[in-house]
């Protein structure tokens, strides 16, 4: 299976573990220059960089969350002088003050050499079209599969977000082999291949699709493969770690995402305790950045919850960790009447009823201090509600209101589909 690096995707473990101590020392004294990360780390204990003589001692360093970056905006966790910053890209700030990724030229190019790691394991080369369907702009989707694209040697089709006729036509005109969007994008390319006038229902030229940015289960996934005919890779990153691809994909074994240990030191924490946990148990993930300069991050709590399946050769030949697919994070987790569930888990049980389709809805009513469950979903005629509350019962462990509406009548959206609505 094709590599980008192949020196860095099968190192052995010893090589791996030594390369981890050397990064980890050079990120902690350079974050010990900045006074936001020295405050920090010297409220958790740490009184010089140096004491961190080992991989064991990471666990003695305090996390960093969210609010740290949130309490930093714009700019104090930045370890470089102003003037060596080239770009930056920020999250939506849509719950409050937006976290802040900034770049020097080698965080640019560590983040193209993952990107290219990334497309080289989904099967693309030279010279291979790849549309960008995540937006251009402070959000790092598009920017990150831009980089890669250029890095990787891929003719790319930068085509941005929405207008899905649009998407289409440059699919087929350009001959497109692979695609990047938010898997909660792709039922409306198929809804508008499906209702093609002419009778083309197709893509021929494409193979690859390349989602991130929202979970999804094992069901939509074989619901896209079968309907495009391609294969789909889950591509893992997000702001704080550097972008969209920066922490790893899952290979065309699919048996795990492949973590760039090269690059980033993986820990699966208890998200109640914070002790780390064994591998195979599911927990909160925490990165460590090894070779970013302007903004690196120090045991940094994600809130998705994962684990670790495997640190053994894949058959792929890459040596490095696999973790498990996101299966939520812990503040999208809903409990309803003392069941605890997370949306990916109403995806998938509503992908084995026979009928119904891929856009839905979870409605939270508080009625007199009780939390009331509706599930909104399309269906073909003949799948009623009380199927899908049923089955959703019987995967779920509590009863929901089922409502079923026709083909396209629940609202779409361009970006990050709102799958649980608050009333």
């Amino acid at each position: 299976m094709g590599m980008w690096n192949r020196a860095a995707e099968t190192m052995s473990r010893d090589e791996l573990e030594a390369l981890q101590l050397k990064g980890l020392q050079k990120t902690l004294r350079r974050v010990w220059e900045n006074e936001f990360y020295r405050t920090r780390l010297a409220r958790g204990g740490l009184s010089d960089p140096g004491d961190v003589k080992s991989l064991d001692d990471l666990r003695k360093l305090p996390f960093f969350t969210k609010e740290d970056f949130r309490e930093a905006y714009p700019l104090k966790m930045c370890c470089v002088d102003r003037r060596e910053l080239m770009e930056f890209h920020q999250s939506s700030g849509s719950t409050g003050t937006p976290v802040v990724m900034a770049y020097t030229k080698n965080d640019l190019n560590q983040w193209a050499e993952c990107m290219a790691r990334c497309f080289a394991m989904a099967g693309l080369e030279k010279g291979d079209a790849f549309q960008i369907m995540p937006t251009f702009g402070l959000f790092n989707g598009g920017f990150g599969c831009y980089h890669g694209c250029r890095k990787a040697h891929l003719f790319c089709v930068p085509a941005s977000s929405g207008n899905t006729e649009r998407q289409i036509k440059l699919m087929r005109d350009f001959r497109v082999k692979g695609f990047c969007s938010v898997v909660s994008y792709v039922p409306r390319i198929m809804e508008k291949l499906d209702a093609d006038p002419t009778g083309d229902h197709d893509i021929p030229s494409l193979r690859v699709g390349i989602f991130g940015s929202e979970t999804f289960s094992d069901e939509m996934r074989r619901r896209i493969e079968s309907r495009l005919h391609i294969e789909c890779f889950d591509i893992y990153g997000m702001t704080e770690t550097g972008g969209i691809g920066t922490t790893g994909q899952d290979c065309r074994c699919h048996c795990g995402i492949h973590v760039w240990e090269d690059q980033y030191i993986t820990e699966i924490i208890d998200p109640n305790t914070g002790e780390v946990i064994p591998d195979g148990e599911f927990g909160e993930v925490v990165f460590t950045s090894l070779t970013r300069e302007a903004m690196p991050i120090v045991r940094y709590r994600t809130h998705d919850i994962t684990r670790i399946l495997s640190r053994e050769r894949c058959e792929c030949g890459r040596t490095s960790l696999r973790i498990d697919r996101i299966s939520g994070r812990t503040d999208d987790m809903l409990i309803v009447k003392g069941v605890n569930f997370y949306p990916r888990q109403v995806e998938q049980a509503l992908m084995e009823i026979p009928g119904v389709k891929d856009e839905f809805q979870i409605i939270l009513e508080e009625r007199n201090g009780m939390t009331e469950v509706t599930v909104n979903v399309e269906a073909e005629p003949g799948v009623t509600g009380h199927t899908v509350a049923k089955h959703l019962r019987e995967r779920l462990g509590f009863l929901p209101k089922g409502d079923v509406f026709p083909v396209g009548s629940l609202p779409r959206t361009e970006g990050k589909a709102k799958r649980v609505i608050r009333r």
